[in-house]
């Protein structure tokens, strides 16, 4: 059974750094192609950033070189770095899981078969 499972998210200031992780659970934590995606109300779910299995990142348009992402294959986990958060930054952010083994990474949320619950971030100004 393949879960993810976010935590780090919280009540930030504006210009404060936040780190969020990723837990996944399941056998194949190295083939898989994590991303990170964030929806704030009534907006569409937005593609942050993904690692596939060889560490190849990519990143979404939005994220103006603020955004980190990183994995450790021996922990299961992937993180994501946020510098000089915004209050445009406020949504909850969701981590998903590409299990295909693909070194295609897709900013396509369709593309990502399992998701965590999400982490809100609140930004104050």
């Amino acid at each position: 059974q393949v879960q993810p499972v976010e935590s780090g998210g919280g009540l930030v200031q504006a210009g404060d750094s936040l780190r969020l992780s990723c837990v996944v659970s399941g056998n194949n934590f190295m083939s898989y192609t994590i991303a990170w995606f964030r929806q704030a109300p009534g907006m569409e779910r937005e593609f942050i950033a993904a690692i596939n299995r060889r560490h190849t990142r990519n990143y979404g348009g939005s994220t103006g070189g603020r955004f980190t992402i990183a994995r450790e294959n021996e922990k299961n986990t992937v993180s994501l770095h946020v510098n000089a958060l915004k209050p445009e930054d406020a949504a909850i952010y969701y981590c998903a899981v590409d299990s295909t083994g693909d070194l295609y990474i897709s900013t396509m949320s369709s593309q990502y078969t399992y998701w965590g619950q999400g982490t809100q971030v609140t930004v104050s100004s």
